[in-house]
């Protein structure tokens, strides 16, 4: 069977069925985009994925709307799909192999970008989620409302200028999804570096990476609840951050020490007392040095710093 088109309705576009056309076209790269509500497209063929219009939902026959009642949703949940979250239960993970995940990482990735990144989609596509919640300023910054802006204005009714409009906002959408993709797929990569670092440290407070990187998770999955601070090179000079304790929070392990705090150079130098300290931030989560000498230096005063403050509080 070869998919020579990829169907969805015309007019105006959603994220939606842009962020199922980056999926689709990466896939059949050699298929045609056709946007139209024309019964003869919107009808199943072998020759087609059609997707958010149609008002049918059959893998089997390769139509993917969410528009009709019942409501396709996902399983043990009342959460809605929408096209986007259909296309990517059936074909995300043939996507991942497209973009050379590794097998290994596939479910793992699949999962998390459906979580993290489909499901907010969904549930915005189908009014489940309401991102004004967030206030206004927050509304106007989701990505479905950031890919819909590119829609032309109302009263632009020159031929075409919908489809044209879709088209300029397809490799937009496909760079915000690719991006995701990527980082997921780095914070795997990074993970057994990590492991292999947080082994190497044993029981010292601070954790010492090759590279920036994405760590938190590894060393919560290490168990590595000891460790407050990591250093590691950065450019020319070496950084040393805290381990916020979670995601959503700036909350950290422990903070760099206060006296530090949006000190440079020689102000930072004279209050740490480590010839290379260069700067610290204001929020106390992150310093750098000169030299990897002077970021373990105030790496050990950091914590002897934190170590005194819980003697002292107990």
């Amino acid at each position: 069977m070869t998919i020579s088109y990829l169907v969805t309705h015309s007019g105006g576009f959603h994220a939606d069925e842009l962020l199922s056309s980056v999926i689709l076209t990466r896939l059949y790269p050699d298929a045609r985009i056709v946007r139209s509500r024309d019964p003869e497209w919107i009808t199943p063929g072998e020759d087609r994925i059609i997707y958010d219009v149609g008002r049918e939902y059959d893998a089997d026959r390769l139509i993917f709307d969410h528009h009709q009642r019942p409501t396709p949703k996902r399983h043990n949940h009342d959460h809605p799909y929408s096209s986007f979250g259909l296309i990517w239960r059936h074909y995300g993970e043939a996507y991942l192999r497209s973009l050379d995940v590794p097998e290994q990482d596939i479910a793992s990735i699949f999962a998390s970008f459906d979580q993290g990144f489909v499901l907010p989609i969904d549930l915005m596509d189908n009014g489940a989620m309401d991102p004004s919640a967030g206030g206004n300023l927050m509304s106007q910054l989701t990505l479905p409302t950031l890919l819909e802006s590119l829609k032309p204005p109302f009263d632009n009714r020159a031929p075409g200028a919908d489809d044209a409009a879709f088209a300029q906002a397809l490799p937009i959408a496909r760079a915000f999804v690719e991006a995701a993709i990527a980082r997921r797929a780095a914070k795997h990569r990074a993970e057994s570096m990590v492991m292999e670092a947080i082994a190497k440290a044993g029981d010292n407070r601070v954790l010492e990476l090759p590279m920036g990187m994405p760590f938190r998770s590894a060393v919560e999955k290490a168990g590595a609840d000891h460790m407050l601070f990591v250093v590691h090179p950065r450019d020319q000079d070496w950084a040393l951050t805290g381990i916020r304790v979670g995601d959503d929070t700036f909350e950290q392990r422990a903070d760099l020490p206060a006296a530090w705090a949006g000190l440079t150079d020689g102000a930072l130098e004279e209050a740490c007392g480590v010839k290379g300290a260069k700067f610290c931030h204001n929020g106390l989560f992150i310093s750098v040095a000169s030299s990897h000498a002077a970021i373990t230096e105030m790496a050990q005063l950091a914590v002897a710093e934190f170590e005194h403050a819980q003697a002292a509080a107990k």
